[in-house]
């Protein structure tokens, strides 16, 4: 279990009574941010607390790893953000009945507080760069101990978070994403049947796009497996990332068993261009080895052609879970 705080100064309305967070993947520059970029290292099961107008008023417990969702329709007034691609994570999260303000317990809280990326100034004023950061041990004990028994039950998970999201199914910012692009394209008039089916069929790994993976892939990167029929075209950069020429790129294909399709597809693992393959820190080490890989010797899967590499890197930006600040190896 992990511990976060989350700042929701402007989005605490819809965030803790919608049940999930949601972040830009960068700042409007294009800068990467290390606040949003923790999204992707929250495990299910880690305490979230939610920090808005100078109290700590909610506790969430993440129900979800982070995924690829649009921004939220209730975050504006223009419509869905079809186009505005974040983080998401599914979290059950319960209102605070005594909100505490840490500003009036710093004298405990600051010794705590970590050196890189705190969510607050040693005086407890917040930070307002900060959305999404991680908390010592230590601070996150003296924020329990801050809130009281309401707050000790819930990280000891005595009594569980109100089931708040409105969604019961975890993920449904994705499901809603993939579901609006295959309206789009059975919509679209300029597509003749023949390659709007060949589209539809690639979401799935099959069909045309299948054809031309096997032309350039021979079996599974990892399991060595070589029959077709054990095999999905999985994408690098995923269908729902893609333009309609991306989708059935042979380029963008590897050759994966059902397993590690999943392993890959929801970033749980990735490769790097030299073929090494990069396990998330949030991946579930047992999990793993009984889908056949070994977390700990991550097999190096062989070379990649150009353009593979080039949907490689998509993949290691935008769907693998491991935060570049994070500092971890590999």
């Amino acid at each position: 279990m992990r511990y976060w705080w989350v700042n929701q100064n402007q989005t605490y309305r819809h965030e803790v009574p919608g049940g999930y967070l949601w972040s830009p993947k960068r700042k409007a520059n294009h800068a990467q941010n290390p606040f949003y970029d923790f999204m992707r290292e929250v495990m299910p099961g880690d305490i979230i607390f939610s920090f808005c107008d100078a109290y700590i008023r909610a506790i969430g417990i993440a129900a979800s790893h982070a995924y690829e969702a649009p921004k939220p329709l209730e975050f504006g007034q223009a419509g869905a953000y079809w186009h505005h691609i974040g983080w998401r994570i599914d979290v059950k999260f319960h209102q605070l009945r005594l909100p505490a303000r840490p500003v009036d317990h710093m004298a405990v809280l600051a010794p705590h507080l970590p050196a890189k990326y705190a969510p607050l100034r040693a005086n407890g004023v917040g930070l307002q760069g900060v959305y999404l950061t991680r908390l010592p041990e230590a601070f996150a004990a003296a924020l329990v101990d801050m809130l009281g028994a309401e707050a000790r039950g819930l990280v000891t998970q005595q009594y569980v978070a109100e089931e708040q999201p409105t969604y019961a199914s975890s993920g449904v910012g994705l499901v809603q994403w993939e579901e609006h692009e295959l309206v789009q394209i059975q919509a679209d008039a300029t597509l003749a049947d023949t390659e709007r089916q060949a589209i539809i069929l690639a979401r799935r790994g099959q069909g045309l796009f299948k054809k031309r993976v096997m032309a350039l892939e021979h079996a599974c990167r990892i399991t060595g497996v070589d029959r077709e029929e054990h095999l999905r075209a999985s994408h690098c950069k995923p269908w729902r990332d893609a333009s309609n020429e991306e989708r059935l790129d042979g380029e963008n294909g590897l050759l994966l068993t059902p397993s590690m399709d999943h392993l890959f597809d929801r970033g749980f693992i990735g490769f790097d261009n030299n073929g090494q393959t990069i396990v998330s820190p949030v991946a579930h080490q047992e999990s793993l080895v009984r889908m056949g890989l070994d977390p700990q010797r991550p097999p190096n899967v062989g070379a990649f052609s150009a353009g593979q590499r080039k949907y490689l890197e998509f993949h290691r930006e935008n769907v693998l879970l491991m935060s570049r600040f994070m500092g971890h190896a590999g």
